[in-house]
This record gives C-alpha cells, structure tokens and sequence, in this order.
C-alpha cells in the first residue's frame, strides 16, 4: 500500500496546492512522494518513517517536519493543525502520531544525559545516544480535564488566561508525581476555583499533540465551596445551564465531545 505523509512546517500542518483546510480527507494524508519538492540541501526536513499503532489508511506513517526558517514551496499553505481539526473534525490518530513524533523528533536531536547526538532508530520512535546508550522516546504528558455540575444540572465552565477571548471550557491541569489522576482531579478543581468535587468518574482519553499531551476526561459532581478563581490561570468561572453557554471549544477537542455529550444527555450528572 502506498506511503502516506503529514508535512509540517513549526505547529502548522502544511497543505498541497489544492488541498482546502475544511476538506475531511486531510486526516488521510498526502503522498509520500511530495516531499521531494522539499529537498533543499540548505533546509533538508526531517522525514521519518514509523509503522501505524491502528488499522490507519497505510502501514507506514511518515513525518516530515520542515525546518521553521524554511520557505514553503509555492502555494504549499501553512494552517495551525489546531485550525486543521476545528475546521474538518479530522482529528484522526494518524495526525496526532505524526505530529506528535514530528515534535519529539526536533527536541530529541541530543542525549539528554550527556548531551552527544543522539542516533536514529529505523522504524520505530526511539533514539539511542551513541555515547552513553541512554534511550528516548517520545515524551507523554498525562492531563486531566473534567466535567462538573451541580444539583441544578448546570455545568462549571472557567475562562482560562491561555484562551481566545470569551471562550470557556472544563478546569484540565496536568498530572503531578505521585499522583492518581483522581487526586489530580481534585485537586486542579480546588486550585483553579476553589471547590470541592465528589463522584469523580473516566468519561475518555484523547491524544492531544500541543505539545506532548494524553488529555484524560471525567466527569464529577459539585461538593462544596464558593467558586473563587484563582487569578493566576482562571480569570472566571461560572455555573451554566444548557441554554445559555457561552463561547465554546473548537470541535475536534475532548473538551468540545464532553459538553456535546453533556448536551445531548449522554452523560448523566
């Protein structure tokens, strides 16, 4: 079966002349064989082959990562793979893998015991150090992110610092050591506005690639306390009903699934 590649230029998703950012079939990739018009020898790209996890549309993914002071080739367009996913819902495994692994690839160049080049290993997403045969692999940052209501059957969206204008979405915080993600849970909840939760139950888990992240979704009932953001992360945070939401996550995300189900009564307080 053909080799399928995601080209990447920084955090954008590069796309072939003709290729439109809405278009759902961006999650099966383009052909391998594009990215010769990317053979510079002054700003070769990175291009890394690795076999699928998943019945993907072809036995072989490739990365190609394109230096970030490379030029694109003509009307080859840049689009934020964030964009990519609001724009088709074609958030598929095989881009979150490419484009996780395109990431690692770039930050992995060097042993980060020693410090010596690391090498390559052919087919597979590991690195060894030459010098001291310490092995790398991609990094994988679990986080949480959680569903809140209360008796009234409202939910606790926040306004986070990070976020576009009046967009609101769950309390997420990433995991510490030591940690269960149930104690992560709680305790992101009272960190970020103050309340205690209760009921804390998985909902599922999405690979989340910005930068290394396993974003983990559950869901919880309000215990007690007084919704007080923390000003350093949250600025707002506020109990909403089903017919007054504000501004939303973009679809693609967990964030988006979880209130759309929340929404549709598939998720019971």
């Amino acid at each position: 079966m053909d080799k399928v590649a995601f080209f990447f230029h920084g955090d954008a998703l590069l796309l072939p002349p003709g290729t439109s950012d809405d278009d759902p079939q961006i999650g099966n990739g383009f052909p391998l064989e594009l990215a010769k018009e990317f053979d510079n020898p002054e700003q070769r790209p990175d291009i890394f082959e690795i076999p699928s996890i998943n019945c993907y549309p072809a036995s072989i993914i490739t990365s190609v990562s394109v230096p970030k002071t490379a030029v694109p080739p003509d009307n080859w367009k840049p689009v934020p793979v964030r964009q990519i996913f609001a724009n088709t819902g074609a958030k598929t495994e095989s881009i979150v893998r490419a484009c996780h692994i395109a990431q690692w690839r770039h930050e992995s160049r060097f042993c980060g015991s020693c410090g010596a080049q690391n090498d390559t290993v052919p087919m597979k997403a590991e690195r060894i150090c030459p010098k001291c045969g310490r092995t790398e692999f991609p990094r994988i940052c679990p986080a949480i992110i959680v569903l809140i209501t209360n008796d009234e059957n409202k939910i606790l969206l926040a306004h986070n610092k990070r976020f576009k204008d009046r967009v609101y979405s769950h309390i997420s915080g990433f995991n510490e050591a030591g940690e269960t993600l149930e104690q992560t849970v709680a305790r992101e909840v009272k960190e970020e506005v103050n309340i205690e939760v209760k009921n804390i139950e998985y909902i599922k888990s999405q690979g989340w690639p910005f930068p290394n992240s396993l974003m983990v979704g559950f869901k919880a009932r309000y215990a007690s306390g007084t919704i007080k953001p923390d000003g350093e992360e949250i600025e707002d945070a506020q109990w909403f009903s089903k017919d007054k939401l504000p501004e939303l996550p973009a679809e693609g995300s967990l964030s988006r699934f979880i209130i759309n189900n929340w929404l549709a009564g598939k998720l019971q307080p």
